[in-house]
């Protein structure tokens, strides 16, 4: 069955891989085969995401994300990018101080934008195109529902494969199957240490992502 795979980096990211060790140099191809059936044959992966910032605690940040990025397409997947918007948002303390001093404070919100808009237009696309016979969705995000819903109409396959925890209500109803992945499964997907880019370079997982030798998490 020709299979196309669909994935919102920032939910697989903070779902998944967030804080663990051997986990963020993932090979999308490995993970979705993984969890898939023999059947399946896996023909397009297209990785949604948005460019990060440098922060005064982790200025190395974009520096990781490109190369992993690059890595990505050394393997044929087709990245697409969204956008991050900062702005300034009003939030309720967790301890405020006695009256009658306020108990908001103003603070720095990021919030992605565009990426989930970008995956759902692409999946449809792709199935008015003909270009598979099945979708699949690593993402827990419910507002990717409706588009699961045109493409079943069409009448492709939709899957999702996501984290051990329950997927969201509105994709369970809408898709046809559900494939746990867990850490252990994360960990044995991933890329070569050392991999080369079409234009002969060298690309290594960042040393931060390495899992050490007898560590477990």
């Amino acid at each position: 069955m020709r299979t196309a795979v669909y994935v919102a980096g920032f939910n697989l990211f903070h779902s998944l891989l967030d804080g663990r060790r051997g986990a963020k140099w993932l090979d999308l191809h490995a993970l979705a085969s993984a969890a898939l059936r023999p059947h399946n044959t896996i023909r397009l992966v297209r990785y949604f995401t948005a460019r990060v910032k440098a922060t005064d605690d982790d200025p190395g940040k974009p520096t990781r994300q490109d190369f992993y990025i690059r890595a990505l397409r050394a393997r044929d997947v087709v990245v697409h990018w969204g956008t991050f918007k900062e702005r300034p948002k009003r939030r309720r303390l967790v301890d405020p101080p006695p009256p009658p001093a306020s108990r908001y404070a103003e603070v720095w919100h990021r919030e992605e934008k565009g990426s989930d808009v970008n995956l759902a237009v692409h999946m449809v696309n792709d199935a008015w195109s003909n270009a598979y016979d099945c979708a699949v969705v690593i993402s827990n995000d419910s507002d990717l529902a409706e588009a699961c819903h045109l493409v079943r109409s069409l009448g492709k396959v939709v899957g999702i494969i996501g984290s051990p925890r329950r997927p969201a209500t509105e994709l369970a109803h809408c898709s046809d199957f559900y494939r746990r992945v867990d850490l252990a499964v994360v960990r044995r997907c991933q890329l070569p240490r050392v991999l080369v880019d079409a234009q002969g370079r060298q690309l290594a997982c960042p040393d931060s992502w390495r899992l050490e030798e007898g560590r477990k998490e």
